[in-house]
């Protein structure tokens, strides 16, 4: 019923059942299924606006005798709405007004006077959970359509952010011509700030990288560094990486290869962006 469902899915219930149920709507959201909580006494006054024929109500209450819940349920089934309740007695009231029922019933509360909903809440959130995951893998929910939906957490960034999206492009990319001089190279890289140039040619094809360790190395040298062009000190095929990837693809080449800046392409290998650690920092990403 729940997979069937074509609207929403609209979780209710009074009390504990209530915020368990408020929990249980926000699991099966963030996973795939539309789905929301309404509160049964709010339904009774006026929400019950938002209920639909093709929608769905899950129904909570342990006892089974809620007055809330067994008031809406005979007006939702006039609009055609089918009903699921969980609950601990199959006997109750909502059971029997219910299309289909799921039973949480339970020998005892954790409570020591056998009165707080300790038990009986776990069972249900159980439940719920368990009818989340179930409906995760029939519809084959994939971590980028959970992303989607928690674009606010590390794991929406994580699986959201893209290399184009923290990439310094335009005038901020660090490019030189393969005839630059050393004193251009130098230019380049302090104006840019990334400690690495790209040389590339008149199509913006990538030829090799300059890197703040390409600079040292070649003052270290014995030749003169000002008739060097910089396709005699850059580093020839050097690591990129695609600037549609994402960018915690970046972040792990970055660690494999002890590197802390990277050129992106296109896929025609045209240098499009550039960025460092720092970049990754500030997205959050590491």
């Amino acid at each position: 019923m729940l997979l069937a469902c074509k609207g929403k899915v609209i979780v209710s219930g009074m009390g504990k059942s209530g915020h368990i149920g408020n929990k249980i709507a926000a699991t099966l959201a963030s996973t795939g299924t539309s789905a929301f909580f309404m509160h049964p006494a709010e339904a009774l006054h006026g929400d019950l606006g938002v209920i639909e024929s093709k929608d769905l109500l899950l129904a909570i209450s342990y006892s089974g005798e809620s007055d809330e819940l067994s008031a809406i349920i005979p007006i939702t089934q006039r609009r055609k709405v089918k009903v699921i309740a969980i609950v601990g007695n199959a006997d109750s009231t909502l059971a029997k007004l219910a299309d289909c029922v799921l039973s949480i019933k339970i020998d005892k509360e954790a409570c020591p006077l056998n009165l707080a909903p300790t038990t009986s809440t776990t069972a249900t959130l159980v439940l719920g959970d368990a009818l989340a995951v179930a409906l995760l893998s029939l519809r084959n929910f994939k971590p980028e359509d959970f992303a989607l939906s928690h674009p606010g957490g590390s794991l929406g960034r994580k699986l959201l952010t893209t290399v184009r999206d923290i990439m310094h492009q335009g005038e901020r990319l660090p490019l030189v011509s393969p005839t630059a001089k050393l004193k251009e190279v130098v230019v380049e890289i302090s104006k840019k700030g990334l400690g690495l140039v790209a040389v590339v040619d008149a199509e913006q094809t990538l030829l090799g990288v300059v890197t703040d360790g390409d600079l040292r190395r070649v003052l270290d040298g014995e030749q003169d560094v000002r008739l060097l062009n910089a396709t005699e000190f850059m580093t020839p095929n050097p690591k990129v990486i695609n600037c549609n990837n994402l960018a915690v693809d970046a972040v792990e080449m970055m660690h494999n290869y002890k590197i802390g800046g990277l050129l992106a392409v296109d896929d025609a290998n045209k240098v499009v962006g550039a960025f460092n650690l720092h970049d990754l920092f500030k997205a959050k990403l590491i």
